[in-house]
Order: C-alpha cells, then sequence, then structure tokens
C-alpha cells in the first residue's frame, strides 16, 4: 500500500494493471488496497476515467503508516531509552531516523505526556564498551554486504598483533557488549572477535556466500555468553539463602533448572559446552555460591579465590 501511494503520489495516473505489474501480485489485490486505503484510512483515492488511472483528489502529506495504541506508543518510547547501548555506533542514526519516521506517521488522536516518561524510565549499563567507530562501521558494512576482510588483531593477554582473514557472518550485541563472528582462513573455522581489539580493518576485496547452516543462535545455545566449545559440562551450583531470590528472578540459560533445598537455599544446574565464562560468573557471588559439578570447574573457582585472596 506505501508503494501504492508513492505511485499515486508522482501523478502519473497509475492504473491496477500497472501497479499489479510493478508489485507483482494480481489485480485483485491492487483493488482491495485501493478500497482499504479509501475506506479504512480516509485517503482522498479517485479514479480518473479519462486517464484512465487513479489520482489524489486533495492533498495527501504522508502515509498513515501506523494506527498505534497507547501502550503501543509507550514500548515505542521505551525502545528509544533502550537505544542508550548503541549510542556512538553506526547504528544510532539508522535507528533514531527510523524512530522519528515511526512517530511523525502516528495519527493525530493519541497523545501521551513525553516529559512524565522521560523521568519515569532509564536505561543503564555498568560499563559502556570502548569502540573505535571507524572500524566498527566498515565491520558492520562488511558483514552486510559479505565482504572479505584483513584485521589486525590482539588477543586478549597478548601484547604483540597479528593479521587475520576472515568472512564477517554475524555482528551480535551480546549482553550489552559488541562480537563479530567470522570465518577465520588460517584457522579454516569460526572464530569470535571483539571488535575493541580490532587495531584496522579494510576490505580485501573479495566477496563470500554465508552458509546457509550458519546460526548464532545454535552457536551460543550452549554457551554461558559468547564462549562456545565442543565438550558437554552438566554444571551445578548451590546458592545461599540470601541471594537466592536473585538466581531465581532471572533465567541465565536455555537448559537452566532450579531446585529448592531446604533452608531457603537454591540449586542450579546448567548443560554447557565451555566453563570459561560461567568461572568468572560464579566468583562475582562471592561466598555465595558453591560449585558441586563438575569437579574441574569446582578446582578452577577454588584457585582463583585463592589467588585472590594471597594477592
Amino acid at each position: 500500500m506505501l508503494k501504492i501511494h508513492q505511485a499515486i503520489q508522482t501523478g502519473k495516473f497509475p492504473n491496477a494493471t500497472q501497479l499489479a505489474r510493478g508489485l507483482e501480485v494480481s489485480t485483485k489485490t491492487i483493488q482491495r488496497d485501493l478500497d482499504f486505503m479509501r475506506d479504512r484510512l480516509e485517503l482522498p483515492i479517485a479514479y480518473d476515467g479519462a486517464k484512465f488511472g487513479y489520482h489524489y483528489t486533495g492533498e495527501v502529506t504522508a502515509f498513515p503508516t501506523m494506527q498505534i495504541t497507547e501502550g503501543e506508543l509507550f514500548a515505542l518510547i521505551v525502545a528509544e531509552k533502550a537505544l542508550q547501548q548503541y549510542r556512538g555506533t553506526t547504528f544510532e542514526k539508522p535507528l533514531l531516523s527510523a524512530l522519528k519516521k515511526m512517530e511523525q506517521s502516528l495519527p493525530d488522536t493519541i497523545s501521551l505526556n513525553l516529559p512524565d516518561l522521560e523521568q519515569t524510565i532509564s536505561f543503564r549499563t555498568r560499563a559502556e564498551q570502548i569502540l573505535n567507530l571507524e572500524i566498527f562501521d566498515t565491520l558492520a558494512k562488511a558483514a552486510a554486504q559479505r565482504q572479505q576482510l584483513e584485521l589486525t588483531y590482539r588477543k586478549p593477554g597478548r601484547q604483540e598483533s597479528e593479521q587475520r582473514i576472515i568472512d564477517p557472518y554475524h555482528l551480535a550485541n551480546i549482553n550489552g557488549e559488541w562480537y563479530l563472528f567470522g570465518f577465520d582462513q588460517l584457522r579454516q573455522d569460526i572464530r569470535t572477535f571483539a571488535p575493541a581489539r580490532i587495531h584496522s580493518a579494510k576490505p580485501t576485496g573479495k566477496t563470500f556466500d554465508r552458509p546457509q547452516k550458519f546460526s548464532l543462535e545454535k552457536r551460543l545455545r550452549d554457551s554461558f555468553g559468547v564462549h562456545s566449545g565442543a565438550e558437554r559440562h552438566a554444571v551445578i551450583i548451590r546458592f545461599a539463602a540470601r541471594v537466592a531470590d536473585y538466581v531465581r528472578e532471572k533465567k541465565w540459560h536455555e537448559s537452566q533448572e532450579l531446585r529448592e533445598l531446604k533452608g531457603g537455599d537454591v540449586e542450579l544446574r546448567l548443560n554447557l559446552s565451555s566453563l570459561q565464562e560461567i568461572q568468572r560468573w560464579v566468583l562475582s557471588w562471592g561466598g555465595d555460591a558453591k560449585v558441586l559439578a563438575p569437579r574441574e570447574l569446582a578446582t578452577a573457582v577454588r584457585q582463583a579465590a585463592e589467588a585472590i585472596l594471597h594477592a
């Protein structure tokens, strides 16, 4: 219907046959859409028998694309506030532009006290990721256009950087942090890269086809964050009663199972493919979390706690 509206606004008097051909639908579909636009959206559409086409009999400044409830408008404002996690990235301006267009197309009968909402809703992040916006823009465009990249990348804990040739499959924001998932030509496998550790990125001039079988959801299904592995770990953690409510109130992982224990303690069970991130998470609970399984995770947590104690 938006394309029909744009065609009519050109003043070329398009007819149903021309519109159907251009939009690759039947003339009956076009006629139903025209009827809806005239009767439901109250657009001044009329057919000119002399010019064999449709036109507007009055001024139409914008297409009324949105019929929205007050609750939906409230949700739209919440979404705008949530954009804070995209501040400074190349996604900020397009997202704000899209929201502005939606707001402009809202019916005049909807009104809301926006200043009140500004005072009642906010989003905060504990730590803001530092990004090189030029590099981030290159990554985003390359992933969208399927362009191979040459990266200068530094692994965590390393002083020196190394060159990588990758096919960027997917750029994802996970728990407030950005990650690039791509096929590493040297290692012939999919690797995860942190944009903050990429010192330079430039197209090689080659393009690639993203495998249809690639799915970020499947890849991270058994991970506790972004690190996935080939192993399978049945993780069991016991939380003390004083923090049990915090554990109950969140869904930490798709596989999680909670078991209530005597005295108010709670037991969390997870199936993970990597223990790297769960170890740091357990340590964040201090002495209120105890690893019951697997033994290697319990040992790693104990060693890390002892290292903190004797630092």
